[in-house]
């Protein structure tokens, strides 16, 4: 399995026992959507799993089509998951986690939304107009499954693309977030192998996927 492991852009970061390196704190958020599991499988791949782990992930945020809800329980055993709803999500995910929202994190305003709603004529767009300006730093979204990382009227647009199922893109991703000691950075991770990792489970429930 070939991976593009995480780079970390900044020495200045908590290491992987936990403890807090030298310096200003950089807080690292995994962006994952589009997961459509169990269409896919009953777990995540191995490879999202180990790489948001070697990352020191404290946040994990998805962008919507789950589905069902075994992405979200697989991602909050790596840590706290924050998420949005999207077209391929029935009643009771949209009850839970709404369709769009703004989160705080070390003072960074991150717009969450699928993209799939309102008006523009591409995600990206979109994503952008769900939000009032000046009400957000960073918008993070999904339903293309077309991972990208960029910059709009100083909002920083990242999609993370897709874990699960790569469509067109010629490898399947997810993003990385770095916030603190300076303006946010991102990165899009890919990888080859999506085999599940090690927290599968049987599927009792019974989900749609208009895919």
């Amino acid at each position: 399995m070939r991976t593009e492991a995480p780079r970390s852009s900044s020495p200045l970061e908590y290491t992987r026992s936990g403890e807090p390196s030298t310096g200003p704190r950089v807080t690292t958020v995994g962006v994952v959507s589009d997961t459509h599991l169990p269409r896919f499988g009953t777990a995540l791949p191995r490879a999202l799993e180990e790489g948001l782990r070697t990352a020191g992930v404290t946040r994990i945020v998805h962008g919507g089509d789950h589905v069902d809800g075994l992405a979200v329980e697989a991602l909050e055993r790596i840590a706290p998951v924050d998420a949005v709803a999207g077209n391929n999500d029935g009643p009771e995910l949209v009850r839970r986690f709404g369709r769009s929202k703004i989160l705080t994190i070390e003072g960074v305003r991150i717009g969450l939304v699928h993209g799939d709603l309102g008006a523009g004529a591409s995600t990206p767009e979109r994503a952008r107009r769900s939000f009032a300006p000046g009400t957000v730093d960073i918008v993070c979204f999904g339903h293309s499954h077309q991972p990208l990382v960029a910059s709009y009227d100083g909002i920083l647009l990242v999609n993370p693309g897709s874990p699960t199922d790569k469509r067109r893109e010629s490898r399947y991703s997810y993003a990385l977030l770095r916030l603190g000691d300076g303006p946010p950075r991102a990165e899009i991770v890919r990888y080859d192998d999506r085999r599940p990792g090690p927290t599968a489970r049987r599927v009792t429930s019974h989900s749609r996927d208009a895919s």
